[in-house]
């Protein structure tokens, strides 16, 4: 759902994220029914998700001349100095970034769609 121009509803921002006591919850409902489990950690795995909208963010000080040592030719002229003479650079994300608003919700969106490509199915009571 899209909001009002500069305004994104929260639903379309975060994530469907368990509460801390849904999580202990259904932790002592595992442990009642002697259920495994398994917990995994993806690698890198905002930088699999491409960004949905244009999403800019100003990079400062030493990240921008880090930056520009990248490629001289095309970096060097876009950065600017703030009064106090910090270099600055605006830079548009492809890729979703920790952090942002929508990261977290893109990599969920991408994660589920992956899954059920592979077969598993969504838990009904999360649709």
């Amino acid at each position: 759902m899209a909001g009002c121009k500069g305004y994104t509803h929260k639903e379309d921002t975060s994530s469907p994220t368990m509460s801390i006591e849904a999580m202990m919850l259904s932790c002592t409902i595992d442990a009642k029914e002697n259920r495994y489990l398994v917990v995994s950690d993806i690698p890198g795995a905002f930088l699999h998700t491409d960004m949905e909208d244009n999403v800019h963010m100003l990079l400062e000080g030493t990240v921008t001349e880090m930056i520009a040592k990248l490629d001289p030719t095309i970096y060097r002229k876009l950065i600017w100095y703030n009064r106090h003479v910090k270099p600055m650079l605006y830079v548009q994300l492809k890729k979703a970034l920790y952090g942002t608003l929508q990261a977290a919700l893109l990599f969920w969106k991408l994660l589920s769609e992956t899954l059920q490509e592979w077969g598993f199915t969504l838990n009904p009571y999360n649709v």
